[in-house]
This record gives C-alpha cells, sequence and structure tokens, in this order.
C-alpha cells in the first residue's frame, strides 16, 4: 500500500456478502484506462477506487442497475473500455487516458444522466483529523454521494465503512446495529422510509452523526431524527455532481442563514439568489464549472433563513396566475403528525391552467382514510393561501423511491 492513503487501515464491511477487510486489504484489479466499471454491489467497486488512487487512472463508475443500451454505447462513443462481470468491452473510439479524472454520472432527474469530471482531489471534501467513526454508505456507486463517503473512508483515519446496496436497505438496520455504525448518511427519502418501517430498531443504532443530502431537507424530517436521536450531531448538506459539497448546516434548522448570502471567505463556495434560483461558485466544482454556476434549484427567504424548496423547472405552479411553490406546498404538509412524505406537482385544470395536487404517505400505510384526508385539507387551508391548498390528494402506501435514494419531488 502507498503512503499517500491516509485511511489503509479503515475497515470495510460487506453487508450483503458478509466480507470484511480493509483499503489495504482489497484484492488488486488490472484496469484498461479509460474504464467505465459496471458493479453489480457497491463493495465490488472498491478495488477500482483503490487503484484510481494508487495510479490515478481515468474511472468512471457505475451501477449495474443504471446501466441500460443508451449509456453504454454513449460511453463506448467516448473512449471508455466497459468492464463488468461479463468481461471486457473494449471502446469504440479508443482514446489515450486523461490522468487523474474521475467521471461522474448526474442523477438524471432532470433528463438523462450527464458526466461531470472531477478528480480524487476535488471529491475529497473532508480530510484532517476527526473523532472514529463507523460509516454507513447506502448510495448507488459512482455518484456523488457515494464517493464523499467513500472518499472520507480513504482519506481519513479512524473512518471505516459499512457497506449496502439500495437494493439491500431493507436490512440496513440491523446490519448497522451489528457492526455498531455511529455514522450514517441519506436523503430525507431514505430516512423517513426508515423511520416509517424501522423506528422502534432504528433508535438501537448507536448514531452520533446522521447526514441528509440530495434532496430538499424540511424542518420535520430534521425533528423527527433529532427526536429520535438527541445525543447526535444532525446535519444537512447541499452537495451536487456540479458544484461539489457546497452547504453544511449542523444548527438542527431547515434552510441556511440569509447572512451566508453573497459572502466571499477563502477557500469556501459563495452562495447567491438570482431570480429565486440558488447560484453557486465553489471551489470543489466539476469540470469547467468555474465561477458562478445556475444549480437549478429553486429557493425561498423566510424568517431570515434561505430555503430550498425544489427544482425550479417543476417547483412553481401557476394557479390562475398566482404562483405557489410545490415546495412549500409538500413542506406544510409533511409537518402534519400522520404524514411521513408528500410530493407536490401542478396538474392541468380548467379555467385557471393549473391545480395543486399531492400524494402522501401516512405514517400507518392506510391508503383509505377520510377523516384524515379531510384534516389534511383543513391543515393546509390554515397554513396556505387558497390557491396554494392540494384540491386533491392520493394517499399511496410506500414513499416511492429510485436506485439514488431520492423520490420524485
Amino acid at each position: 500500500m502507498t503512503p499517500d492513503i491516509p485511511g489503509a487501515g479503515n475497515s470495510l464491511v460487506d453487508v450483503r456478502s458478509g466480507t470484511s477487510t480493509t483499503w489495504a486489504g482489497l484484492p488488486e484489479v488490472d484496469l484498461p484506462a479509460p474504464a467505465a466499471v459496471v458493479v453489480a454491489s457497491s463493495f465490488a467497486a472498491l478495488p477500482a477506487v483503490l487503484r484510481h488512487a494508487r495510479r490515478g487512472e481515468e474511472l468512471l463508475v457505475v451501477s449495474q442497475g443504471r446501466m441500460e443500451q443508451h449509456l453504454r454505447e454513449e460511453l463506448l462513443g467516448a473512449g471508455f473500455n466497459l468492464v463488468s462481470d461479463d468481461g471486457l468491452e473494449p471502446a469504440g473510439a479508443p482514446r489515450a487516458a486523461e490522468d487523474h479524472r474521475l467521471w461522474l454520472l448526474t442523477s438524471g432527474s432532470t433528463g438523462r444522466p450527464k458526466r461531470i469530471g472531477h478528480t480524487l482531489e476535488s471529491l475529497t471534501t473532508v480530510s484532517g483529523e476527526m473523532a472514529p467513526r463507523r460509516w454507513l454508505c447506502p448510495y448507488s456507486p459512482g455518484t456523488y454521494a457515494w464517493w464523499q463517503v467513500v472518499t472520507l473512508g480513504l482519506a481519513v483515519p479512524g473512518q471505516d465503512l459499512v457497506v449496502v446496496d439500495p437494493a439491500d436497505l431493507e436490512g440496513w438496520v440491523p446490519a448497522a446495529i451489528e457492526h455498531e455504525v455511529t455514522a450514517a448518511s441519506g436523503t430525507p427519502t431514505f430516512w423517513r422510509q426508515t423511520m416509517m418501517a424501522h423506528g422502534d430498531d432504528l433508535a438501537r443504532v448507536p448514531l452520533k452523526q446522521i447526514s441528509l443530502g440530495g434532496e430538499p431537507v424540511d424542518q420535520a424530517v430534521l425533528d423527527q431524527l433529532t427526536g429520535l436521536f438527541p445525543g447526535a450531531r444532525v446535519s444537512w448538506i447541499y452537495a451536487s455532481s456540479e458544484v461539489g459539497a457546497s452547504i453544511v448546516v449542523h444548527d438542527g434548522r431547515a434552510g441556511f442563514p440569509i447572512e451566508w448570502l453573497d459572502r466571499d471567505v477563502t477557500g469556501r463556495p459563495r452562495l447567491s439568489v438570482v431570480d429565486d434560483e440558488l447560484v453557486i461558485s465553489s471551489p470543489h466544482h466539476g469540470e469547467g464549472l468555474e465561477g458562478a454556476v445556475r444549480t437549478g434549484d429553486a429557493v425561498v427567504v423566510e424568517n431570515g433563513r434561505v430555503l430550498i424548496t425544489g427544482r425550479t423547472s417543476s417547483d412553481e405552479i401557476n394557479v390562475g396566475g398566482a404562483k405557489v411553490s410545490a415546495g412549500v406546498v409538500r413542506s406544510v404538509l409533511q409537518e402534519h403528525p400522520e404524514v411521513v412524505w408528500a410530493g407536490v406537482r401542478g396538474r392541468k385544470a380548467p379555467l385557471v391552467g393549473k391545480m395543486v395536487v399531492a400524494d402522501v404517505v401516512l405514517r400507518s400505510g392506510e391508503t383509505s382514510a377520510p377523516e384524515t384526508l379531510a384534516d389534511l385539507n383543513r391543515w393546509c387551508q390554515e397554513r396556505l393561501p387558497d390557491y396554494g391548498v392540494p384540491r386533491r390528494i392520493k394517499l399511496l402506501d410506500a414513499i416511492p423511491a429510485k436506485e439514488t435514494l431520492k423520490s420524485d419531488v
């Protein structure tokens, strides 16, 4: 093991297979650079990560579940050699590898996934001394969030990883109890699903650090996690493949202080709001994304906080000329004590153009609850203007989620 991997001795546990090793104990792999490594599990990607850390050879990691024909053709045409359990498929347009280049695929929430160029240095945003932690890594391999947890395990001694795949999340709580996980990172959808299904057992996980990101983080989910783990630090993080980890909030409140806007601090991202959209200039940006980047995320300013409500492309609903934020309506619904998750959108309607509709998951999982629906209607009427009150609410029995651990919000 080369001496430039500080976390070489950190332990790595694969929940699926029960394997336990360290970075130093991983098998060596031979990859033809540039390589796009298609993996069936998150743990299976770690040898490729180790090789890149040692040699700096150009690499892209993607899960088998995200690999479809269009993406396959795109990668081969871009000069990547595809490496999978089925063997090697040489690049359709061979080219020289770019040293130290790592490629990430965006989540594709607004269309097809895009490739964003990074380096191990730009992805390693946490370094230096930290209290020893054993981290749960539940993300799809190759995503930005996955790399954030993995680089933490590489770069900081004492940061162990317990790796679980998105397809196996039903069993992560007992595994976390068994392996004494003390830190976990996940999307709000991930945490809501877990609290709904495993609330009592979840409280037995000895968590000291809880992180949320990848989706808008509202006060309801922060309060629920703080109540379940009063001794843990609950943090929400704004990060993306384009601008990296740019906002970290530890005060238990949704949004970030308005005083953080338009500050120039050396080594830190600059945050701005332009036309109700979050704009970030980040030192952790992807290739070609220097300077101010429009994030595509809508924001509102309330009570001295800047709240991220959703994508600009879908957040604003125009009801007869009156505009309402889908994210604000969603937050109101999720503050209801019986609601664990809500999705809000606009639907075509006569006369007014669009009306607000919502999908809701109740803590009980019920899909027929007339009294609760009536109470939800009253709840919204008391907290929203009339045009923002959902005209239809559909009850779902489970929270819809993608492999990226995000729901359609």
